[in-house]
């Protein structure tokens, strides 16, 4: 389905996957709701309106405003954080909320491409704190995600950089150029009408659990249909996508709190983006976090 091994005599290739619906069944960052009200961060109130925010997610019933007006209520919510407990919180929950809900068959998928000696990147509205530790368990290579700005160690609410539509192909077509990737040999996978700009930017575009506007144009285009439906925990599976241990992943969230002072994210020496996002997070120089290479695996 996917080809034989890369020849390492062509220029290098990767696949792109979206990450909410994709490889995982729920919003990752929805998904710790719980452990942030447990962690003083949200009330319960708080917590019972990102609930019903997933059930839209899920239900795929939420259109472009009303996401848009959930995602500034998550980014004014998070504003006054302290950004290295978002980070420990996640490093202590990742296991219990994200190993049970990726999908089988995108685990399979992210094998698959590795065997045949491609990188695989992470691509995803949310933000960096969650899908950098959720990259280092799947064993992606290198993540994209929304960042916020960072003053003072706690979330400002303000958008440095906004992963979602054109900016993820725009991020995908500089991550190509700066690690030589031949986008018309490149694979990628998402569920959402929103993502395709990044789906034609490869060669090999996929639709996954596509929302009613994606799978009406991959249809109309005849790109690939996938149905993704059997959440399983990484350690049921074979050893070859093992888990990462606690230490790799504490590591995973410290990488961005590192990083923190470098400096602000590429997107923004051209634009400031005015936009709110779901949970927010640090900006960083282009050199760390565009595509960030990932702690490896321990087996």
């Amino acid at each position: 389905m996917l080809g034989g091994v890369e020849n390492h005599s062509l220029p290098r290739t990767a696949a792109f996957f979206d990450l909410d619906k994709t490889v995982i069944a729920k919003s990752s960052t929805l998904t710790f709701s719980k452990s942030f009200y447990q962690g003083g961060l949200i009330n319960r109130r708080a917590v019972l309106r990102t609930a019903y925010a997933q059930f839209v997610f899920l239900a795929g019933g939420a259109d472009h405003d009303q996401m848009e007006r959930m995602r500034e209520y998550l980014s004014a919510l998070c504003r006054g954080w302290n950004v290295q407990q978002v980070r420990e919180i996640v490093a202590e929950t990742l296991h219990e909320l994200i190993d049970p809900i990726i999908y089988d068959e995108a685990a399979s998928l992210i094998e698959e491409h590795h065997t045949a000696g491609r990188d695989v990147v992470i691509v995803s509205t949310s933000g960096a704190e969650v899908v950098e530790p959720i990259g280092a368990l799947l064993g992606a290579d290198r993540v994209v995600a929304t960042r916020m700005v960072v003053e003072d160690g706690v979330f400002t609410g303000e958008v440095e950089y906004y992963a979602y539509g054109p900016t993820k192909a725009e991020a995908i077509r500089e991550l190509a150029a700066s690690e030589g990737y031949d986008l018309a040999r490149c694979y990628a996978y998402s569920d959402s009408v929103t993502d395709i700009p990044m789906l034609e930017s490869v060669g090999h575009p996929h639709a996954v659990n596509p929302d009613r506007g994606l799978r009406r144009e991959a249809v109309a285009r005849d790109w690939p249909i996938l149905s993704f439906s059997r959440p399983v925990r990484l350690k049921q599976r074979v050893t070859s996508l093992s888990m990462p241990s606690r230490p790799a992943l504490v590591a995973a969230a410290a990488v961005g709190a590192a990083a923190a002072t470098a400096g602000l994210v590429w997107f923004a020496n051209r634009r400031r983006t005015p936009m709110s996002v779901l949970v927010g997070f640090a900006p960083k120089s282009k050199e760390l976090r565009l595509g960030l290479p990932l702690p490896p695996r321990q087996e």
